[in-house]
């Protein structure tokens, strides 16, 4: 039976696409930091034809995250794994600014450990000669956001790695997708301040990501009309974006 492992599984986009890959019966690995969350999920999946373990830890530790890896890589390379876990902070109601402390923490969640995780099964799918990668970056890496500076930091080293190491990885037959979402329903997403144009629901999300990577498209962003408007930010002279976002209400 075909493993796929994922991040962050009792996240909407996590728990979305783990319910959508075990309706095709896969076996399922997945990550999350409450096991009460992880084991509902893994008993929804196996009641929808798939099977599933649950794996409970922080993967902001990175020593643990490169640990774990390598447990569950002694039980076979996966065919796809889904680098999804994340963490989001902002500068908060009155623009005080983020901490460093929060900061920090974010970056060892969404850049070391993601970056961690994805070096441990590159390595291994390289070695095998096949697999899929599919790391979680944002539309946000496209342009900094002045009310979530750090996090859109993050997702644009998230988006680089990706975009450099399936050049590298091509030739030995393993994928690597990059995927960019706007506004996914979901509570990490409406704690962010600022408006939510183009919501989207996570089973939505989870249907186009699952059938692009199944192609492996080297980048998802969605939707449409937003993804437009946050590749122009980086297009367009740095004055007049940071003008339009003011404008947008996104702080600046």
């Amino acid at each position: 039976m075909a493993r796929i492992l994922i991040t962050g599984a009792t996240g909407a986009i996590g728990g979305a696409l783990a319910r959508a890959y075990a309706q095709d019966g896969y076996h399922l690995i997945l990550q999350g930091r409450q096991l009460a969350e992880l084991d509902a999920l893994v008993e929804e999946c196996n009641a929808a034809g798939g099977s599933a373990e649950a794996h409970a830890l922080d993967l902001s530790d990175v020593e643990r995250t490169r640990t774990w890896c390598e447990e569950i890589l002694s039980q076979g390379v996966p065919e796809i794994v889904y680098a999804n876990a994340g963490m989001n902070i902002n500068t908060g109601p009155d623009q005080s600014g983020e901490t460093w402390d929060e900061m920090s923490l974010l970056l060892d969640l969404n850049v070391k450990s993601t970056l961690a995780l994805t070096h441990s099964f590159a390595l291994a799918m390289r070695d095998k000669g096949e697999g899929q990668l599919v790391l979680i970056s944002s539309l946000a890496a496209f342009f900094g956001l002045p009310v979530t500076p750090s996090y859109s930091a993050s997702k644009a080293a998230v988006k680089a790695y990706a975009e450099g190491i399936r050049g590298w990885l091509a030739p030995s037959n393993v994928g690597v997708t990059v995927v960019m979402p706007g506004y996914v329903a979901s509570a990490m997403c409406h704690a962010m301040p600022g408006p939510k144009p183009f919501l989207w629901t996570p089973q939505r999300a989870a249907r186009v990501i699952k059938r692009r990577v199944a192609k492996n498209h080297p980048r998802i962003s969605f939707p449409f009309p937003l993804n437009i408007g946050c590749w122009g930010l980086a297009a367009l002279p740095p004055g007049v974006s940071q003008k339009l976002i003011k404008w947008l209400d996104y702080g600046g």
